[in-house]
Formats: structure tokens, C-alpha cells, sequence
């Protein structure tokens, strides 16, 4: 039913469906433990033959019902939640790799799950080739190696505002039957659904915008159930074969397209990583979700108004924002995000590091964070926090200048936003 429903009501009604006299709102179920009057009901359990819940760590049905909330969101057959985007990351490439396997990504991506790849996957045997996110197909393609097993990117990368080409990376993914796996979590399902594009895998942080508020870290996989892996089952002997660690299932043949990829993610990474989102986490989070598609068009509106504000700005030399006219990203943007894409602005000043630092002390309204996508505006100087172990040389390479400033807008009324930048800038 979710299916043909608009957004706005998914927002507030998908994923759980209370019966008579039950509550109306997701129960919170505050339990590690379910009990069973038998060993043979908890068998069926752990050999997948019955749905149902025997341990958190594995599955809690408050966490199901948000994730089946975020899979219809996205428009996927499946998801599950994760204690951070770092871990929906991880577990979602994870999933598809191992030690010898090969990944193709975007080299324009938050820096984090850059070092996720480049450093720690690294380390366990799983090599990866960074490909300019603006190259062409030719050139894309020739990043692909016998073994590469995924192709990853950002909707809008964090912090260069990139707009990735969705369906030039889904299609050279498909060509070398690979699923493409896209971390969402800068536009939300609200503003793009990569899924509708050609993506397989669909990642966020939802501490950021699906929380909105910053009281809950927590990540979210969702599956658009459409990879065949029957279909190239060389490539992924775990969903083809038997799992001997896990009584045998052959997940590919027993849950089909729509449920393997959810499936092994639980039963394989998270019972052996044990990154699961806590059932409170998971109510705060449905919280944000129902007010999601009325948030989002705010917090695109006030980072227009700041980004055309600063880009008229005399001691501003550079504004990054994918719908301002001008941008580089404008016209991937208009294609994909045609309704917004979210409220961060990236901008540098003319007089650097010193000027950064000084206009971002002046601020009143917006708060120097670690952190985006909230309901309260704030900042970051990436230059002397986030990248500050980098010379200024190393910080131009790395797209991040010194007088480089992020900044994400709130809910906050946009004329007093403005404001509070021109009077920090003066």
C-alpha cells in the first residue's frame, strides 16, 4: 500500500500498522530477550524458517519498523537500521566484499567513509579504485577490474556539495554486473530517490537529517531488491551458496531478490559486528522521519537565501551550492534534485584561515559543530578542525582551502539567518 502513497503520508504512517488497541505510536520494545515456550519455535527462528525476534543484537522489532518505514521511503524492498552511517557503510560493502575484491568509488565523498575504504577495508584485503566523479564513461569503466564487487558514491558528497551522475554510475555498474551502492543521506528520499535512477543499495547516516534534531547517531540500509545475484553468482558465491556458518541457507534461493541482500547483512555482519541501532535510538528517529518532508524544503529554502546572500558578498571569492545558478552541479542537479537537494553551503572567504576563524567567533545564531543537518544552524572551519593536520599546499589539493567555511541552515527564520552572517562578515 506504501507504494502508491505520496511521500508526505509515508513520512508519518509507513512502516507500522497498529491493530485493535494497540498503541499508536511505535512501541519502544526495551528488551536484549523475547521468550519462547519451546526450543523447537526458537530453532525455527535461527534456522529462518519462522519470522520473529530471540536477541537484539540480531533484529528488535521497534528498529524493524522504523527500517520498513526508511524502505518505503526510498522506494527498496528492504532494510534495517545500524548504530551509524559509518557502520550502514561498512555493513553495505562489506556485504558484497572480501579479502582479494576490489571496489569502484566516487573520489568525491565525506571523508570518513573515504578513509572506511581507502585505509581500514584496505587492511582486510578489499583494494579500491577513486574515479573522478565528473569523468567519463570511458574512463569509468576502465576503473573496473575482474574483481570488483561494488560501486559506491554520495547523492550530494560531504562537504563538496558534488551531485553525482546517478545513472552514469548505476549503468557502468550494471554493464560489469555489480551493484551500485549510494549513501543518500544529504538530499534524503524526500528530495531524490536513487533507487527511481538505477541504484541497488541505498545508504544514510540517519543521525543527520531523518534525526534532525541531533539526539540520536544511527545509520539505515536499504535493498531496491532488483540485483539478480542468481544472475552472477560467480561473483557472489555468499548469496549463492550454502552459508555453513548459518545451518546452510542459500540466501540468494530461499528470500529471492527482494530479501537476500537485508537477509545475510543481519544474519552474517550484524551478528558478528554487533553495530545495532538501540530500540530508543529508534524512536527518536521515527520522530524526525514524520516531520522529514516538511523540514527538508525549509532547510533547502534557507541555504538558497544564505548561498545567494554570500554569493553577491564582497569578501566571499568562491559559494558551493548545487542550485545556485553558476554552480558546477546546477544542471545535475535540476535533473536529479529538481525540488532541493538540503541546507549546506560551502564557502570561502577571500582573506583565509584568519578571516574564517574571526567571522565564524561573530556568529550568534549559528554554532560552531561537528555536525550538519540539524534543526539549529551551525559551522565548521574544515581547516583548523577536521583537516588540520594538513598544509595549506595539502588542503587546496584536497579541495578544502584554508578560508573555506561549511555551513548548515537550520529551521531558523532565513532573514535572521542572513542577518547574523552579514553582521559576522562586517
Amino acid at each position: 500500500m506504501s507504494g502508491q502513497q505520496h511521500i508526505d503520508t509515508r513520512c508519518v504512517q509507513a512502516g507500522y500498522t497498529p491493530g485493535n488497541g494497540e498503541p499508536r505510536q511505535i512501541p519502544i520494545v526495551q528488551s536484549t530477550t523475547f521468550k519462547y515456550g519451546t526450543g523447537d519455535a526458537m530453532g525455527a527462528l535461527f534456522d529462518l524458517e519462522a519470522a520473529g525476534y530471540f536477541y537484539t543484537r540480531l533484529q528488535n522489532p521497534t528498529n524493524d519498523y522504523v527500517a520498513a518505514k526508511i524502505a518505503a521511503l526510498e522506494g527498496g524492498t528492504a532494510g534495517m537500521l545500524t548504530s551509524s552511517g559509518q557502520a550502514a557503510s561498512f555493513f553495505a560493502l562489506f556485504n558484497l566484499c572480501e579479502a582479494g575484491d576490489h571496489i569502484v568509488s566516487s573520489a568525491s565523498i565525506y571523508g570518513g567513509t573515504f578513509n572506511l575504504i581507502a585505509v581500514t577495508m584496505k587492511r582486510m584485503g578489499i583494494e579500491a579504485t577513486f574515479v573522478d566523479p565528473d569523468c567519463t564513461e570511458e574512463e569509468l569503466n576502465a576503473a573496473f577490474q575482474d574483481n570488483t564487487r561494488a560501486v559506491f558514491g554520495e547523492t550530494i558528497a560531504n562537504p563538496a556539495l558534488t551531485v553525482l551522475d546517478i545513472e552514469k554510475f548505476a549503468k557502468a555498474a550494471h554493464a560489469h554486473g555489480v551493484p551500485f551502492v549510494i549513501d543518500n543521506t544529504f538530499p534524503t528520499p524526500v528530495f531524490c530517490r536513487p533507487i527511481e535512477w538505477g541504484a541497488d543499495i541505498v545508504t544514510h547516516s540517519t543521525t543527520k537529517y531523518m534525526d534532525g534534531h541531533g539526539v540520536a547517531v544511527g545509520g539505515a540500509i536499504v535493498d531496491a531488491g532488483n540485483f539478480d545475484w542468481m544472475a552472477h553468482a560467480d561473483k557472489y558465491p555468499g548469496f549463492t551458496t550454502p552459508d555453513e556458518s548459518y545451518h546452510g541457507v542459500v540466501y540468494a534461493e530461499r528470500f529471492g531478490k527482494e530479501g537476500a541482500f537485508i537477509t545475510k547483512c543481519t544474519t552474517q555482519l550484524m551478528r558478528d559486528l554487533g553495530s545495532i541501532q538501540s530500540p530508543q535510538h529508534a524512536f527518536y528517529l521515527n520522530l524526525g522521519l514524520e516531520s522529514l518532508h516538511v523540514r527538508m524544503p525549509k532547510h533547502f529554502e534557507n541555504g538558497l537565501a544564505v548561498a545567494e546572500f554570500l554569493s553577491q558578498h564582497e569578501k566571499v571569492s568562491r559559494v558551493s551550492f548545487p542550485h545556485l545558478p553558476g554552480d558546477k552541479y546546477h544542471e545535475l542537479a535540476q535533473k536529479y534534485l529538481p525540488k532541493g537537494g538540503s541546507g549546506v553551503v560551502s564557502f570561502v572567504l577571500k582573506d583565509g584561515r584568519e578571516a574564517a576563524q574571526r567571522f565564524m567567533e561573530q556568529l550568534k545564531l549559528v554554532a560552531i559543530e561537528t555536525h550538519v543537518a540539524d534543526a539549529r544552524s551551525c559551522c565548521l572551519h574544515p581547516a583548523s578542525t577536521t583537516h588540520r593536520q594538513l598544509t595549506a599546499e595539502q588542503l587546496e589539493a584536497a579541495g578544502v582551502p584554508e578560508g573555506l567555511v561549511r555551513m548548515s541552515l537550520g529551521l531558523e527564520a532565513a532573514e535572521d539567518l542572513v542577518a547574523d552572517i552579514a553582521q559576522a562578515l562586517a
